[in-house]
């Protein structure tokens, strides 16, 4: 009789504990994920990520809420995390119990501790007790750059750095110690102190141009210089000089240099070592073909992702993966010459983006024609592409040169994806500027070009969806190039807090729409993540 009475308790215990959870899901799209967050002034429960749990604190006035995956307090009023010893003490507590239960290392789980001002840091806010709170009208961290010569390529890669959320954390919080008179480093830390310091008056950035001239002659002299060429240099100086205090390793040679590739050097990556393809057939292991891995810098934790190249063997389907890094990747634009557009749909019937050059219109045939999009340029750079009879390659299965194909997909995703459309062309008749517009969105997401997305099963998409909702990413600043080939100048749109768009042009700061962003002539373009993964 006991024991019936003891095992009906705990049945009666565990169904109440299947009620409660079953209860923890958002009121009003049904789901765990989102960021699931729990009312601390009644039994509610609303996502983050779908603004649920914020149209509650609105409507009901409540105002605390709980994040339920790290046991964090936030204050919708304030809009700022609620710091409470006791309750983060608990939180910790209640991890353990999870990692208890699930067989977890408590090491590896993503908990914050709690942090409490040491006595020094309690002085100074004793002796600073006003705050400083961004307004929405502030324009902080607008400043101009003075023009040096034919200089406006640097000026514009500059402001979108400056305008780079985590490197503008990384060089205010000073980072970097160096002991160097003359380093580039340095002289960015400054540069990012000059532009948060509030001042108005244009920069004049003449010492960072000094040291670029210094390192990177080919960038010397008041020639005007390309923009891109200008962002692969400054991110491999910066790179040197913040690894030249470690020991010079392979990751380092790897990176230094350019690691971007273009759908030309990665082609001529993989004939290179035709000989040498194909060795272990069905490889799906990245540490037996990676390459290498980047070192751990705050300009490669930002900049570098990893291409996944798959070179198929045509007979026995045997496949052959590397991974190469990149900080940019270079797109081929409709209308170019080396590198020519097929039709991408029945209903196209010449070159992509080429429709005003042959109809004067936005008609072919009678059908309505929309421009080209940066994601159709991806989806022509990630296409399969057969190699053909002349660059056949060694299958260690078939034992003999076989034809193969190959695809580039991504592998890993920066932080921060820089996009470079290929609008300058140089070949043996002629050298041009591609005016093709190319439209853009201001959320991108990268899902569809992932490596693991084309293996994926399509029954299983809503669920993989869900799980690669961090390859989002936002707009944040576009390069333009205006003028001919002979003679143009660059300017670049960036993006200030609370979504305000700027056009930086040199000395000059001028409001901007996303109307006027979208429809320029892009030619670099900068995304952010919109989720952060944390190791």
């Amino acid at each position: 009789m006991k024991l019936d009475r003891l095992s009906a308790a705990s049945t009666l215990a565990i169904f109440f504990i299947q009620v409660r959870a079953r209860s923890c899901v958002c009121r009003v799209c049904h789901t765990y994920s989102g960021r699931l967050h729990t009312c601390l002034h009644c039994i509610y429960f609303g996502c983050y990520e779908n603004k649920h749990i914020h149209r509650h604190a609105q409507d009901s006035g409540h105002f605390l809420a709980m994040d339920l995956s790290y046991g964090q307090t936030y204050c919708f009023l304030c809009h700022e995390n609620v710091y409470d010893k006791e309750v983060e003490e608990i939180a910790q507590k209640e991890w353990k119990k999870v990692c208890r239960f699930n067989g977890w290392c408590e090491s590896l789980l993503p908990t914050l501790p709690y942090w409490e001002p040491t006595g020094m840091e309690l002085e100074y806010l004793r002796l600073n007790p006003k705050r400083r709170k961004i307004a929405a009208d502030s324009y902080v961290g607008l400043r101009g750059l003075v023009n040096l010569g034919n200089t406006c390529f640097m000026n514009c890669i500059l402001q979108a750095f400056v305008h780079t959320p985590m490197l503008r954390d990384y060089f205010l919080a000073e980072r970097h110690e160096c002991d160097k008179e003359r380093c580039l480093v340095c002289e960015m830390t400054h540069l990012f102190q000059k532009f948060y310091a509030g001042e108005r008056t244009a920069y004049v950035p003449f010492k960072l141009l000094h040291l670029v001239w210094t390192n990177a002659r080919h960038l010397a002299g008041y020639e005007q210089q390309d923009a891109h060429e200008f962002l692969i240099a400054a991110l491999d100086l910066l790179h040197q000089h913040l690894s030249s205090s470690e020991s010079t390793n392979d990751n380092n040679k790897l990176i230094s240099g350019r690691p971007s590739l273009s759908r030309s050097s990665s082609e001529n990556l993989i004939i290179n070592n035709l000989h040498e393809s194909v060795n272990e057939p069905d490889v799906n292991d990245d540490d037996s073909s990676s390459s290498g891995n980047p070192c751990d810098c705050i300009i490669d934790q930002i900049f570098t992702g990893g291409w996944q190249s798959d070179v198929t063997c045509q007979r026995c389907g045997g496949v052959s993966t590397t991974i190469d890094p990149f900080w940019d990747i270079s797109l081929d634009l409709p209308g170019s010459m080396s590198s020519p557009w097929h039709c991408m749909s029945p209903t196209q019937t010449s070159a992509p983006g080429m429709v005003s050059q042959v109809s004067g219109g936005n008609q072919i045939n009678g059908s309505e024609q929309r421009p080209m999009s940066l994601k159709d340029c991806l989806n022509r750079f990630t296409r399969p592409e057969h190699l053909g009879s002349a660059a056949k390659i060694k299958c260690s299965r078939c034992h003999s040169y076989q034809e193969s194909t190959k695809q580039l997909t991504l592998n890993k995703l920066p932080i921060v994806c820089c996009f470079h459309l290929k609008r300058f062309e140089h070949t043996n008749k002629a050298r041009r500027k591609i005016p093709t517009y190319i439209s853009f969105p201001m959320d991108l997401d990268l899902s569809p070009f992932m490596a693991s997305r084309r293996s994926v099963n399509t029954r299983d998409e809503t669920s993989f969806d869900e799980a690669l909702r961090e390859n989002k990413y936002s707009l944040f600043a576009v390069v333009n190039h205006l003028g001919s080939l002979q003679s143009g100048h660059y300017s670049v749109y960036v993006r200030q807090h609370r979504d305000q768009w700027f056009q930086c042009n040199d000395s000059t700061i001028l409001k901007a729409s996303k109307t006027e962003v979208l429809q320029s002539e892009a030619y670099l373009l900068f995304y952010h993540k919109q989720y952060l993964e944390y190791d």
